[in-house]
């Protein structure tokens, strides 16, 4: 591997990702290319932490670059989210992709790949959502029976590691055949777990994300790489963290704003299914974000699809934004990697106004990160003003 990718959130960047990391080097990986959420995450949240804080801890963990996914990229569902990483990765001259899985088996995740990307596949995904009665995950999963009766393959999908892994299987196949999957098993604990049960050094970010909550900083710690714990404590004294409580009634406040003549969601990203009515009556009706959700939340529609798009509402995202990254935003880099970048495929800057001049996918692309990062910096625990990610420098590291 001449340069290995990861596609990652680090919200917040923990044990593991550090261990992964470490693997990939171990694996023979010569440098290493991240590709970050930036603004949004793949929940359709704010990401705890700042980008500059986050950049900081992968490189000091060993990462030789880190490029932004930009947020209505990180902020999309498991297909669009995979897709724009493995197309960012890729335009930077990755020739492999190191991702995590409960099931860290290679050909067989290509396999599940392969058939979810297969027309019969679609055909009884359509029979098995006919009747509305199951959510998109559990139709998804019939269907691979249906097709594939006796195999692994069905069961494999009932795991949200695998799920995203099986989604940079089906991305490469389609957008980079000459990159190389390298599942690595997940290490502690599982997605949403709150701590594994031999919980000494291994978390997830969402269990880190509760502890940050009621302990701060020094509450993380036993879960966090030493070298990175400065950055957090000093991100906590300094209120560079997101205020959760603010960032739902803010969010709630834009959705408000929008419920102005008639049906105002009909162009939202994602939007189908009579959905813009269901979300125009759920804002209307909603004094919090949490009854927001409750309201939009069905068996067919899961909370995290509700959450994604009722955040895309907010933000104004619509369809005509690039369904894939049309830059490279370099975040952060060790100086002697850069020479890497000279046979990049798309455009590379560490300036978002210099990339927004290229073209129009690229301004397009730019004024929707703009907007995700504004409201990021509204909603910290000590608010910023707008532009800090025009005024964000890139960070280097040095040997």
């Amino acid at each position: 591997m001449k340069l290995a990718g990861i596609i990652a959130e680090y919200d917040p960047f923990h044990n593991g990702h550090a261990w992964q990391l470490a693997q990939a080097r171990a694996l023979g990986a010569e440098r290493v290319a991240v590709a970050m959420s930036c603004g949004l995450t793949q929940r359709g949240a704010l990401p705890l932490l700042p980008e500059a804080v986050r950049v900081r801890a992968a490189l000091t963990c060993g990462a030789d670059f880190v490029f932004a996914l930009p947020a209505p990229c990180a902020g999309a569902g498991a297909e669009a989210f995979a897709r724009a990483g493995v197309r960012l990765l890729s335009a930077a001259g990755c020739d492999a992709l190191v991702f995590g899985a409960e099931t860290p088996d290679a050909a067989l995740l290509i396999q599940a790949a392969r058939v979810l990307l297969c027309a019969d596949y679609r055909a009884a995904l359509r029979a098995q959502l006919s009747d509305g009665a199951r959510n998109f995950a559990a139709a998804r999963q019939a269907a691979v029976e249906a097709l594939c009766p006796g195999t692994p393959l069905a069961a494999l999908l009932d795991k949200p590691n695998n799920n995203l892994a099986v989604e940079y299987c089906k991305a490469i196949l389609e957008l980079a055949p000459a990159m190389t999957p390298v599942p690595l098993p997940r290490q502690g604990a599982d997605h949403g777990q709150e701590l594994a049960p031999d919980a000494v050094r291994f978390a997830s970010a969402s269990a880190l994300r509760k502890l940050w909550q009621t302990g701060g900083a020094d509450a993380v710690a036993p879960y966090v790489p030493e070298a990175v714990l400065p950055f957090y404590r000093e991100a906590f004294a300094a209120g560079q963290y997101t205020d959760f409580d603010a960032a739902g009634r803010c969010e709630l406040a834009l959705l408000r704003s929008r419920c102005v003549g008639q049906t105002p969601f009909a162009a939202v990203r994602g939007v189908s299914e009579g959905l813009e009515h269901r979300l125009e009556r759920a804002v209307r009706a909603s004094t919090t974000h949490e009854e927001l959700l409750d309201a939009l939340t069905t068996v067919r529609y899961p909370r995290a699809r509700m959450r994604r798009l009722a955040m895309g509402a907010a933000l104004g995202y619509d369809d005509a934004l690039p369904a894939l990254p049309p830059y490279l935003h370099l975040l952060g880099a060790r100086r002697e990697a850069l020479s890497l970048l000279k046979e990049a495929h798309l455009p590379v800057s560490h300036a978002l106004m210099r990339l927004k001049d290229e073209n129009d996918a690229c301004a397009r692309m730019v004024s929707a990160q703009l907007t995700a990062s504004d409201f990021s910096a509204l909603c910290r625990k000590i608010p910023e003003p707008m532009g800090s990610a025009l005024r964000q420098k890139i960070i280097f590291l040095t040997k």
